[in-house]
Order: C-alpha cells, then sequence, then structure tokens
C-alpha cells in the first residue's frame, strides 16, 4: 500500500465532505462515516509522522495554545463602514458617488450586514496562510489557529484560484448554536453568554484551539482583496469567491437601481428574523470595482460602500440616578443609570445622556419610565421618557457644577454643548485619560501597558504625566498588583520602543484637543517639527491646508500651557521622536508644493494608492473631485468620460503617469 497515496486521497476526500456539509448544506456522507474516515486518517498521521501536515482535515480538532496573540499589520487597511438609518441617507450617499463619478450608469451590491467579528485571511497558493482580527483597522491579531477549526474556512481552495490574495469576512455564531452553547451552561450552573456576536468575538482569541473547534462558530465571506483581482465588479467577487469553495451568503443580490436597493432593504428588513443568524442591516457598495477606485476612501470609510442599519429595538425601563463622568479632555458626560433591561442580546445597565442640553430637551427626570435603544446598536441611549407615569413629585435635573473628581468649578464655553472641568492637571481622570490615550494603539503603541495598568501607575504615585514614563524602573514596577518579573520588563521594553513612533503619532499622542489621527498628519506634514508647530501663529495654522480656526485656536492654547511645553521638553531628552525624519531614500520633498491632483482610471507602473502617496510625498495635496482648484489630472486606462470632460471644459491638464513620473524628475 502507497500510504501517503492513501493518506493525500482521505484528506482530499474529507475537505470535500467538509465543504459540502459546512458550505453547501448538503452532506453526502453519514456523520459516522465521516467519523470512521477521520479516525482512519489519525491512525494513519499517527503511525507516520513523517507526513504530517498541518493543514491536514485532522488539524480541525484545535490543540495549538497561543499564549500571547502576535499583532500583524494588515496589508490592506481594513476600514470600517459609513452607517445610514434612512433611505434619505442612502440617496444622499448616491448623489455624493455621481458627484465624484458623474452621470455615470450605476449598479449595486446588495449584502446583508453580519453581525460577528471580522476576519482577513491571507491565501497563498491555494493555502489558508494566516487569519488576523480587524484590530484597529491597521494591524490586527493572529488567531490562525482558531479559524483553522472553523469547518466552513477551506484549509485548501479549488479552481483557478489566484497566487496570492485576502479575503474579507465575519466570524459568526448561529443562533441554534448559540442557544444550545447556552443551554449547556445553564444545566451545570454556569452564566449564560450574553448575545452571539460578542461570544463569536471572545472565541477567536480562546487561548486553547480545541475549546475553540468546540464552538459552533461559521465564517461568511465577502470581500477580495489584493493586486490584479480577475474581477470586474463586487458581485463576481463574490461568485468567484463561491467557485473557490468559501461560503459566501446567498441572499446578495444585484441591483440595477436604488429602487431595487430599496426593495431588497424592505424584504430584509422583515425576512431578518427567519435567517439561522443575527444581522442588523444591510451593506450596499458600487458594484463596479473602477468606481470603487475612482471614489477612494476617507480617513475612515470607504466612499463607495455603506451600512443601512435596521431600526434599533427599543426598551423600557427606569432612571434610577445620574451619574458624571470626566473624559481625558476635562468634558464632562452625564450617564443614566437604569434598572437592568434586556436590549438586543445584551443587558443594559447605564445609558449616555451626552450633555445637559440633552436632559433638557429630553426633560428625563430621575425616577422616570425612559425608552432607551442601541445607537447603531452598539452604544445604548435614553430616546425619550414616558411622562404619563411620572411621578407627581418629580424635580428636574439640576446639572452640577463642580467637577465630581476634583470639585473644580464647572466651565462652559460660549457655542459649546459640554460643562469641562479646567483643573487640567490635578484631575485624576484626566490626568489618566491622557496618559491612556498616550500609549493607545493608534498613539504611541505601548507594548505591555494597558489603561489600568496606566491608573494603577498614578495611583501609587509613579506617573504624574506621559514624560514619567520614560523614568520607569522595572524596581518600581514588580511590587504592584498583578506585575511580576516578565510582565515588568515587558513593560519597560515596551516604552523604551516607543522612541521609535514617527512624529505624526507622537503629536496625536499628546492629546491636543481637536487634533485626530488626520489633523496630526497634516500638521506634521506642514511644520516637519514640533518648535515649528509650537510657534506657529494662529493665522499660520489657519491657513494650512484642512486646519480650521477651531483647531488652530486649540493648537495654539496647548503651546501657550507652560506645563504642556515643560512635558514636551522632558520628552524630547528621553528621545521621542519630534520631527518628520526623512526616509532612507530622500524620496519627499517640496516640488509638488500647492498643486492639486486628482487620480483617476488604471495605472501600470504605480498602484493608485502608490500615486497618490508620491503626489503626497512631493508636498502635493489629493482632491477626490475635479474642480477649479485642481492642478492637475492624473489619468490611466478607463478614465471616466464625465471626469475627461469636466477637466477639459475647466481647461485643466490631463497627464499620463509617465508625464508625472517626469514631473516628479524634473
Amino acid at each position: 500500500m502507497d500510504v501517503l497515496a492513501t493518506i493525500n486521497a482521505l484528506r482530499e476526500e474529507l475537505n470535500q465532505h467538509n465543504y459540502s456539509y459546512y458550505v453547501l448544506d448538503n452532506p453526502t456522507i453519514s456523520d459516522f462515516e465521516f467519523d470512521q474516515k477521520l479516525k482512519q486518517l489519525q491512525e494513519l498521521e499517527a503511525k507516520y509522522p513523517e507526513f504530517f501536515d498541518e493543514n491536514s482535515p485532522t488539524q480541525r480538532v484545535g490543540g495549538a495554545i497561543t499564549k500571547n496573540f502576535e499583532t500583524v499589520q494588515h496589508e490592506y487597511r481594513m476600514y470600517s463602514l459609513d452607517n445610514s438609518y434612512s433611505k434619505e441617507d442612502l440617496l444622499d450617499w448616491v448623489q455624493r458617488c455621481q458627484k465624484i463619478l458623474g452621470d455615470v450608469p450605476l449598479e449595486f451590491t446588495c449584502e446583508l450586514k453580519y453581525d460577528g467579528a471580522s476576519i482577513s485571511i491571507l491565501y497563498e497558493k491555494g493555502m489558508l496562510k494566516r487569519a488576523v482580527t480587524r484590530g484597529d483597522g491597521f494591524q490586527g491579531d493572529d488567531v490562525t489557529n482558531n479559524i483553522k477549526t472553523i469547518k466552513s474556512v477551506p484549509i485548501k481552495l479549488k479552481g483557478d484560484f489566484l497566487e496570492k490574495f485576502e479575503i474579507r469576512g465575519e466570524i459568526i455564531l448561529p443562533l441554534a448554536g448559540f442557544e444550545k452553547m447556552n443551554q449547556d451552561l445553564i444545566e451545570i450552573g454556569e452564566t449564560p453568554y450574553a448575545n452571539p456576536r460578542n461570544t463569536a468575538s471572545g472565541s477567536l482569541k480562546l487561548q486553547d484551539s480545541a475549546e475553540v473547534a468546540k464552538r459552533p462558530l461559521d465564517c461568511l465571506l465577502y470581500s477580495l482583496i489584493g493586486n490584479n483581482l480577475p474581477i470586474q465588479n463586487q458581485y463576481e467577487g463574490l461568485e468567484k469567491a463561491r467557485a473557490w469553495g468559501f461560503k459566501v451568503p446567498k441572499q446578495s443580490k444585484l441591483a440595477k437601481s436604488i429602487e431595487e436597493v430599496f426593495d431588497f432593504i424592505n424584504y430584509w428588513d422583515t425576512h431578518r428574523h427567519d435567517l439561522p443568524y443575527e444581522t442588523d442591516g444591510v451593506v450596499v457598495k458600487v458594484n463596479q470595482i473602477q468606481y470603487q477606485e475612482e471614489l477612494g476612501y476617507t480617513a475612515k470609510s470607504p466612499r463607495w460602500a455603506i451600512a443601512y442599519k435596521f431600526k434599533s429595538e427599543q426598551a423600557v425601563t427606569t432612571l434610577e440616578s445620574i451619574s458624571y463622568q470626566v473624559g481625558r479632555t476635562g468634558a464632562i458626560t452625564p450617564v443614566a443609570n437604569l434598572l437592568p433591561v434586556q436590549l438586543a442580546g445584551t443587558v443594559v445597565k447605564r445609558a449616555s445622556l451626552h450633555n445637559a442640553d440633552q436632559i433638557e430637551k429630553l426633560d428625563v427626570r430621575v425616577g422616570d419610565a425612559v425608552f432607551v435603544e442601541k445607537g447603531g446598536e452598539i452604544i445604548p441611549k435614553i430616546v425619550g421618557v414616558d411622562v404619563t407615569q411620572r411621578s407627581v413629585n418629580s424635580q428636574p435635573v439640576e446639572y452640577i457644577r463642580h467637577c465630581p473628581e476634583c470639585n473644580t468649578e464647572l466651565i462652559r464655553n460660549e457655542g459649546e454643548a459640554q460643562h469641562y472641568c479646567p483643573n487640567f492637571y490635578g484631575c485624576p481622570p484626566q490626568i489618566i485619560g491622557r496618559v491612556q490615550h498616550y500609549i493607545s494603539r493608534k498613539a504611541m503603541d505601548i507594548d505591555g501597558l494597558g489603561g489600568e495598568t496606566v491608573a494603577l501607575l498614578y495611583n501609587n504615585g509613579l506617573i504624574e504625566n506621559y514624560a514619567d514614563l520614560y523614568k520607569l524602573e522595572k524596581e518600581q514596577i514588580i511590587p504592584l498588583e498583578r506585575m511580576a518579573e516578565k510582565s515588568a520588563e515587558n513593560l519597560i521594553n515596551g516604552i523604551e520602543k516607543s522612541k521609535e513612533v514617527p512624529f505624526e503619532r507622537v503629536l496625536y499622542a499628546l492629546g491636543i484637543r481637536y487634533v485626530g489621527e488626520t489633523v496630526a498628519k497634516k500638521l506634521a506634514k506642514h511644520y516637519k517639527n514640533i518648535d515649528a508647530i509650537a510657534h506657529a501663529s494662529l493665522l499660520d495654522l489657519v491657513l494650512v491646508d484642512e486646519i480650521g480656526e477651531k483647531i488652530a485656536q486649540s493648537v495654539v492654547q496647548f503651546f501657550e500651557n507652560q506645563e504642556n511645553v515643560r512635558i514636551i521638553d522632558e520628552l524630547k531628552k528621553f528621545g521621542v521622536q519630534f520631527e518628520i525624519v526623512q526616509d532612507e531614500n530622500g524620496n519627499f520633498s517640496e516640488k509638488l508644493k500647492g498643486k492639486t491632483f486628482v487620480v483617476s482610471g488604471v495605472f501600470e507602473t504605480f498602484s493608485r494608492d502608490d500615486l497618490k502617496k508620491a503626489i503626497e510625498d512631493n508636498g502635493g495635496k489629493v482632491g477626490s473631485s475635479i474642480s477649479s482648484k485642481t492642478d492637475y489630472v492624473v489619468a490611466g486606462a478607463n478614465m471616466g468620460p464625465s471626469k475627461l470632460d469636466k477637466a477639459s471644459k475647466l481647461g485643466i491638464p490631463i497627464i499620463s503617469e509617465q508625464e508625472f513620473t517626469n514631473l516628479l524628475n524634473e
């Protein structure tokens, strides 16, 4: 007997049976027969370990232990979607697309929005190589061992698959499986899980993949990602993925008009309750890949896709009290403490009241029966009051006048909705919050240091600001609660490594009010170093592209504070990056300064993203649509006719990628 041939034949057969059962929902043999064949393969692999294959069907039972999930950079960023809550929102979105693309006929792919945990899976040469969670969109956790236990995820592809690509999807827990898991827990006296989504997400981070294998997780896939994809549109991509062996939901539909999109939404708003898994809306995508590339992305979301959220579930409960939280900027947020109530799969005990104006607008009072819903299915909020149940003795809420943490008198600036505690350097939640922001993933991303540890360090008198982190010594950390020598060592190493973080992220980490990631990049790129920003006048800052007066005033006020200046001086001494470091190839220049480019079409030498990066690296600005302010249109193949027409009418030079390269090399 040719042992290897027998082993390979069994592997192929079992993979096909898995595909038939978990993807096609059409089993061709009984569970008993499948188990017998799997047992035969396990025995042969145990007897002949030289033929071990990590992608064998026997490995789906798990067993690998992952103590620490490695953080992996996404090759292609995982964006989040903009949400819409009405058909008017969708019509506005279509208008925005048409404004950029011109009057071109649009098709749409409609897909159900699955309520699970996002995943990106890399395949090379038809084999599952790596699976990574969304994380913050830029990087996530490697959960490959756990994903391999999910039977609907193919280990090995079939058909005319690409040499290398990623596929995106959602890990879900079907309702029947979720109910069975909870029933088992109840029978042994354990607390049941809150909802399928959180349980699916938590399953991906279990250390023992054998435990993951016991959970009835499923994987629904919906987006191919990579270079030179053999597809012209999103719907074709779904069919291609299905042909390669992926579980792609059949509910997706190609809509030739926005009216057909509305028909799809209306149908599933009613019939979603018949599905075997939770869905909270519909994702609508511009179908044509060419137009997707033309539309591009905002800082957070693709312009070519939008999520339509079904109306949120509501519940009625009692407002028992109002407490007040202090944020890192000193902003006060009133929080409603509620009689616990079940809502959209979770028990809700608290809800945001936003600000004093919202409390007054709702005329919400302690003791009221209130209507609660989840904003975007995530954050609970009070949307109304049942005044018919109000006590005759109820009194309007009197908003607090002093900080609940440090007793400083609150201020409210003209034109702003929120109250603030001005005790910037003496109010504990503000201090802790600023340091927590400084160490966060999108900022300094300090390994070994989390929010709870920051609070621990502050409460033990070891830090008073983020510069103090760099003074910490291992011996000071070890005695702290939940700390050991190794974790203290990791923390110190993580702080040391943060000195390599580039300037634009350091600027964001400082926590200047209104300076988010995008604004920090703009300021860093324009001024090149922290001293230039610190000495910039209000007028100078306002003249920077996309920097408004509110942001400019906040930046000026930050650097007028001598304590901020002192802390930055300390950070400089510790070696934190406070200027843009030119790359080794010297690719940064000001050659295109003051010029605005619109990139359109498909290119041969550059990818569209490479072109945009080259423009920005050389001081230029990338515009999303053609206007009188556009200086050049860089045109590739299949440029939209409306853009071509508009550029011609406005007399804007249209250049090829070769002419663009020549422009850079002048």
